[in-house]
C-alpha cells in the first residue's frame, strides 16, 4: 500500500469517527479502552485525551517514562493546529527529514511529526480535542486510538483498519 493509500484511508477514517457528543465521562470511556486493549495485548503506552489545554484523560503503563508524557503534548500540539491526525501528517509530507523543517514554521520542541495524535470530531460542533497515544511504533499509536473510537461508536475495526506494514 503506498503513502496515498494510506492517506485516503486516514481521510475515511477522520470522516467516519465522528462523535454524536462529547463528554468528560465519554473522554473517560474512550482513555479507559485504550487502556484495557494496550493491556489485554501486553503492550506499554502512554495516552492522553484532551480538550484545548484541558486534560481530561491521561494514563501511563510500565515501560513509559517522561518522554512519552512529551510526545503526547508534541502530538496533541498538531493536532490541534492542522485538525487532521498525525499520522496523515506523517504520511502527506513531502520532504524527506523526520521532523518539521524550519520553513513550515512548527518548532520541532512543540511539535512532532510521529503517528498517534487523533481529532475528535463531534457532530455539529467540529473539531473539539485530540486522542494520543506515544510508546508504539506510529502506526500502532494510530491504530490504538481508531480501534477505540470504532468500539466506542459501533463500527467494525476492519472497515477503517490500515493494513500491516510490509518489509
Amino acid at each position: 500500500m503506498s503513502n496515498q493509500d494510506d492517506v485516503r484511508l486516514i481521510i475515511e477514517q477522520e470522516k467516519a469517527l465522528v462523535l454524536p457528543e462529547f463528554s468528560e465521562e465519554i473522554a473517560f470511556k474512550l482513555g479507559a479502552a485504550i487502556r484495557a486493549n494496550a493491556l489485554a495485548a501486553g503492550l506499554g503506552i502512554a495516552a492522553e485525551i484532551r480538550t484545548g489545554e484541558r486534560r481530561l484523560f491521561y494514563t501511563a503503563m510500565a515501560g513509559t517514562t517522561a518522554n512519552n508524557a512529551n510526545w503526547l503534548r508534541r502530538k496533541a500540539n498538531l493536532v490541534h493546529r492542522v485538525s487532521k491526525s498525525s499520522y496523515r501528517v506523517v504520511q502527506e509530507r513531502n520532504y524527506p527529514e523526520d521532523f518539521f523543517p524550519a520553513r513550515l514554521g512548527l518548532d520541532n520542541v512543540d511539535f512532532v511529526l510521529a503517528g498517534g495524535g487523533f481529532p475528535i470530531w463531534v457532530k455539529q460542533a467540529g473539531m473539539i480535542g485530540s486522542i494520543c497515544v506515544s510508546g508504539l511504533h506510529e502506526r500502532d499509536d494510530h491504530r490504538l486510538v481508531v480501534e477505540a473510537l470504532c468500539d466506542h461508536l459501533g463500527i467494525d475495526r476492519q472497515s477503517l483498519a490500515l493494513p500491516p506494514l510490509t518489509a
